[in-house]
C-alpha cells in the first residue's frame, strides 16, 4: 500500500490555487469542475508522479469546525518537507507569507509554520 493523496479544506478554491501555485510553487495535477466546487490537486514540481495535494473545500461543517480549531489553537493542518529551511522561510517571508512560528530547533528536526491564507497553517520541515 502506498500513499496517492492528501488533503487539506480550504475556504475559497480559487485563492488557494493561486497562493498554492504562485506563492508556494506547486503546480497544478488535477482541475475539473464539479459544479459549484472544482476537483483540484497540485504536486510539487520536484516530485510531478509524487503524493498529491488536494484542494478540498470546506464545505460541510465539520471540516468548518475542524479547520477552525486548529487555527485557533496554533495547530498546523499539514507539513511539507524542505532541504534548507532557511532559504525557505526567507523566500516565503519575501513574498509576503506570514509566519506563526520562524525556522526552530525541535531535536533532529528544524521546524516553521506559516498561515496558507485559506484558513490553515501549515507547517515546513526540515530533517537535520
Amino acid at each position: 500500500m502506498k500513499m496517492y493523496m492528501k488533503s487539506v479544506v480550504v475556504d475559497d478554491q480559487a485563492k488557494a490555487l493561486a497562493f498554492y501555485t504562485d506563492i508556494l510553487g506547486f503546480t497544478v495535477k488535477e482541475d475539473i469542475p464539479l459544479g459549484e466546487y472544482r476537483w483540484i490537486t497540485v504536486v510539487s514540481p520536484e516530485e510531478k508522479d509524487g503524493i498529491e495535494l488536494a484542494l478540498e473545500p470546506n464545505a460541510h461543517a465539520a471540516s468548518r469546525v475542524f479547520q477552525d480549531a486548529l487555527m485557533k489553537d496554533g495547530i498546523p493542518f499539514t507539513a511539507f518537507s524542505v532541504d534548507d529551511i532557511d532559504a525557505e522561510y526567507q523566500r516565503l517571508c519575501d513574498a509576503g507569507v506570514s509566519f506563526t512560528q520562524p525556522p526552530t530547533k525541535a531535536g533532529p528536526v528544524t521546524l516553521a509554520v506559516f498561515n496558507d491564507t485559506c484558513g490553515n497553517l501549515i507547517q515546513l520541515i526540515k530533517i537535520d
